[in-house]
Formats: C-alpha cells, sequence, structure tokens
C-alpha cells in the first residue's frame, strides 16, 4: 500500500480508538468489493443502468451540441481511454437524460469511465458491472454527506471525481492505499460551478467532463507515487466544510455492503430536467385527450407542483431567450417542455435542437404556463428518500443549518415528520409529481396528476426497469438483438463485450 500523510484524529471508535479517515474506511471496502458480494438485485439495477447510460450517450450525440462534442473531443476510436471517458461524460451532460440516484448524477463517471476503459482493462462484464457498483457506491455516499449545501447535480464536481478514481481504479484491481491518494490528489481543489454559467451558457455540457479528467490524472499520479491526504472529506478546512450547508459525514460509510445507494436509481425516460418529468407526461397525455391544432385552441395551462419545480424552473427562466436559449436553461424550463409535449404529445430529443425550438406557436404556449405551488406535493418530495429526504433524516437538527429555498415546508416539521434513517434502500422512492389542468376555448377541461415521472425509483414503472432501458437504447437505433444481448451484460466476456460496445459506441 502506498503511503498516505496520516490526519490528526477527531473522533473516537469503539473502546476510545480514533477512528479511521472516512476516506480510508470507504476506499478499504471499495478495494475489497467484489461481484459475488453485490446482491442480484442490485446487480439487476446497475445493469439496466449501464444499457440507459448508453442509450443516453447515443441520443446526446444525435443532437447538434453531441456533434460539436465529438468534433472537438472524438473520436472514440482514437485509442486513449482517457479522452474517451472525457468525451463520454460531456455526451451524457448535454441534456438531463441521464439517470440519477440518491445521491447525485453518478453514471457520468461511474458508467462512462468503465464503458471508456473496457478494452484497455480487458472487463467482462461481471467486472465492469463490479466497477461500476463500487463507483456508485462510493460517489453516492460522498454527495449524500454534502447534499445538504449549493452544489447538486451535473454540477458537483466532487461526485464525478470520486466516481472516476472508484471506477478506473476498481477495473484495474489497484489496493485502497492507490485509491485513497488519488482521491487525495484529486479533491485537493474541488471544482465549484458558477450558475450563470450552468444555465446560462453551454459551459454544463463539460460540467462533468473535467472533473473525470482531473480524477483520470490523479489516478496515474497515485499509480506513479503521489500521495494525499487521507482526511479531505471531514477535516475542518475540507470538502465537507466548504460544500455542505449541513454536513452529513456519516453517510460517507452508512451500512457499507447494506445500504445499496446503486438500487436508488431513477431511470430516466424523458431529455428534461428530473423535476419536469411528471409535468411533461402529464401534458401529453393532455394532448392525447384534447388535441389541440395549436396554441389559439387553449386558454390556460396550470401546473400544481411542488417547490423543488418550482424553484428549479424558476431559476432557468432566468437564462431564457426563447429559440436562442442555453441549452441547459431550455431544458430546465417548465414553459416550453411542457408547452412542446402539449401540443406534440411527447418530448424528443429533436425538440431541443432546430427547427423546432424556433416554433413561434411553442413558445407562444410556453409563456403562458403557469407554475402554482402545492404544499401536499412539496411534502412528499422531502419525505421521499431522494433527492434530499434521506440527507434530512440522517441529519436531523443538523438540517436546520441549510439555507435553501427547496422545501417549501418549514423544516421543523419536516424533521419532525421523517423519522430514523433508513436501513437499507430496498424500498428507496423519489416523488416529483404534479397536477396540470388545461382549459381549452371551446369550454373543455381537463386534468392529469402523477406522484413520480415514469421510471422514478418507487413508482410502479421501476420494477419493469430493464425493459424501460432496453426501449431507450433501441430508440436511438440499435437493433433488438444487440439490446438483448447488453441486457445479460454480467454473462458477457471481455472479448464479446468489446464486440458489442464498439458497435454502440461508434459515435
Amino acid at each position: 500500500m502506498s503511503a498516505i500523510r496520516p490526519a490528526a484524529p477527531e473522533a473516537e471508535g469503539d473502546g476510545g480508538r480514533p477512528s479511521p479517515p472516512l476516506a480510508r474506511t470507504l476506499a478499504d471496502w471499495t478495494a475489497g468489493l467484489r461481484h459475488e458480494d453485490i446482491p442480484g438485485r442490485v446487480l439487476e439495477v446497475a445493469t439496466s443502468q449501464v444499457v440507459s447510460h448508453i442509450a443516453t450517450i447515443r441520443a446526446s450525440a444525435g443532437h447538434p451540441m453531441g456533434r460539436k462534442l465529438i468534433s472537438a473531443f472524438g473520436p472514440l476510436s482514437a485509442g486513449d481511454p482517457h479522452r474517451g471517458a472525457y468525451l463520454l461524460a460531456a455526451l451524457s451532460s448535454c441534456l438531463y437524460y441521464e439517470d440519477t440516484l440518491y445521491a447525485g448524477h453518478v453514471s457520468h463517471a461511474a458508467v462512462g469511465v468503465p464503458l471508456a476503459h473496457q478494452e484497455a482493462q480487458r472487463l467482462d462484464g461481471r467486472r465492469m458491472l463490479t466497477a461500476v457498483t463500487a463507483a456508485n457506491e462510493c460517489a453516492s455516499r460522498v454527495t449524500a454527506a454534502a447534499t445538504l449545501g449549493p452544489f447538486r447535480g451535473q454540477w458537483a464536481g466532487h461526485t464525478h471525481i470520486v466516481a472516476s478514481a472508484a471506477a478506473r481504479l476498481h477495473g484495474a484491481g489497484a489496493d485502497a492505499g492507490t485509491l485513497l491518494n488519488a482521491w487525495g490528489v484529486a479533491l485537493a481543489a474541488p471544482p465549484r460551478s458558477l450558475r450563470p454559467a450552468a444555465l446560462g451558457s453551454n459551459a454544463k455540457v463539460l460540467s462533468a467532463a473535467g472533473p473525470v479528467r482531473t480524477a483520470l490524472d490523479a489516478c496515474d499520479a497515485a499509480l506513479a507515487g503521489i500521495t494525499g491526504r487521507d482526511d479531505l472529506l471531514e477535516h475542518p478546512d475540507g470538502l465537507l466544510a466548504g460544500f455542505a450547508g449541513a454536513p452529513i459525514p456519516e453517510a460517507v460509510v452508512a451500512a457499507l455492503g447494506r445500504r445499496w445507494h446503486t438500487e436508488t436509481i431513477s431511470f430516466k425516460v424523458l431529455p428534461v430536467g428530473v423535476h419536469l418529468d411528471a409535468p411533461v407526461e402529464c401534458a401529453a397525455e393532455l394532448h392525447r385527450r384534447l388535441r389541440p391544432s395549436g396554441p389559439q385552441d387553449i386558454a390556460s395551462v396550470d401546473v400544481h407542483a411542488p417547490q423543488t419545480t418550482m424553484v428549479m424552473s424558476r431559476h432557468a427562466e432566468r437564462y431564457l431567450e426563447a429559440g436562442d436559449s442555453a441549452l441547459p436553461a431550455l431544458n430546465m424550463s417548465a414553459g416550453y417542455n411542457v408547452a412542446t409535449a402539449l401540443l406534440t404529445g411527447g418530448l424528443t430529443v429533436a425538440d431541443l435542437a432546430p427547427p423546432f425550438v424556433h416554433d413561434p406557436r411553442r413558445w407562444e404556449l410556453a409563456y403562458r404556463v403557469e407554475l402554482h405551488y402545492d404544499e401536499e406535493l412539496s411534502r412528499e418530495v422531502m419525505k421521499a428518500t431522494a433527492p434530499v429526504g434521506e440527507a434530512l433524516r440522517q441529519a436531523g437538527k443538523r438540517a436546520l443549518d441549510w439555507v435553501t429555498e427547496l422545501p417549501g415546508v418549514p423544516m421543523e416539521e419536516l424533521i419532525a415528520e421523517l423519522g430514523p434513517p433508513s436501513e437499507t434502500f430496498e424500498h428507496a422512492t423519489k416523488k416529483l409529481g404534479c397536477r396540470v389542468v388545461v382549459r381549452m376555448r371551446d369550454g373543455r377541461e381537463e386534468s392529469c396528476e402523477l406522484d413520480a415521472g415514469t421510471g422514478a425509483v418507487g413508482s410502479p414503472s421501476w420494477s419493469a426497469h430493464a425493459e424501460l432501458a432496453r426501449h431507450k437504447l433501441i430508440g436511438t437505433g440499435v437493433d433488438e438483438e444487440t439490446a438483448r444481448i447488453l441486457g445479460r451484460l454480467g454473462e458477457l466476456s471481455a472479448d464479446e463485450l468489446t464486440d458489442v460496445l464498439r458497435g454502440v459506441l461508434s459515435l
């Protein structure tokens, strides 16, 4: 094991002995994780995660922004896995089409890095799934520890750093000390995001790619013997102190091997911000019922939504410039996406690019979509496992230090209602619901409500995650047989996996 500069302990373990640094405990567990240690149900979720993420990459590659990224950083066939991982992370960040879990948008690195390094590391399906799961567990735990703060979502660079190093080094069979040093080097200067850039420009497409490359370079440094501190998570001047309003350090190592964050994944079937999944699905359903021929047929569109949806859409709308909007703002705006689904019956990647984004009819209706606060829906968001409910349960009264506009309900009330932390995540939930009411000029009125979007963990549709991922992949042009092969990922040899990945990732 490589030498690590030890930190002065601040906590004590059993019998008064100092507790090891959080990252050291996590690294020891990660380095020792084997395929047979992971429950079958968790491996099934990880398989769907890989299939779905490949679909995300392929769909993004067909968008004008994706084509620009391939022009700048491609092609994947160039043979450099680091550059390949950078490109895959950028492509999967184009749109909000990637799957998320509690806590974080981990797939950009947790899946992207093993995909890029599969051939060089000779990963078979079992080893790839183990590396993906290891990266999921590490990144989600560190993200959860800092999630009661301002840095979440794709722009949480520490998420991608932790996942990248875990995925690459687990695939390489590296020891815990090497992983610990890689994290220590990569987290020495963690990136911080700026909202104007995240929503008001297209810089967001590199939000995961930059941290991925930083982590991969740190892995090279660690493999060469360069060391980093092992206490950068919990240090008084460390990551949690700087990135969390209410740090939850114990979340990093809580119930390792028992609470599998991987099975909290919600699967995305729409290329839109997760807070808009349910409203867009409702709008599509109302299109089928009402069949408007254009915005002139519609008198009003009222979306009753939780505070989280209202806040995220409001932030995006500050940066909207109709058809000339930056892609991130367009992706996060309730108005354009709900209007599109109401007029067309759905929302596709093509709807987020010319010529459709310049359709004046969509914008005429978009500006008439009204959001209304719903307290009960807000409570449901905050009580669910994801995106922050479990963090609130773990934090308890410490959550009162979190300065945020997201809950919509007094924090004291939420803390009293939530109860203790979950022992397992077998029954995890994510509820970003809505009620959409459309009134037509001819007097007709219809409403639609959903507790959550399709694929949300805990929803009835989630149990069919393998089928959701398969359909998403086929929708990008992959044939049925290839989708079937990827669906049995854990059975594939290294050569078989290389062949199928070369086919689906020939972008």
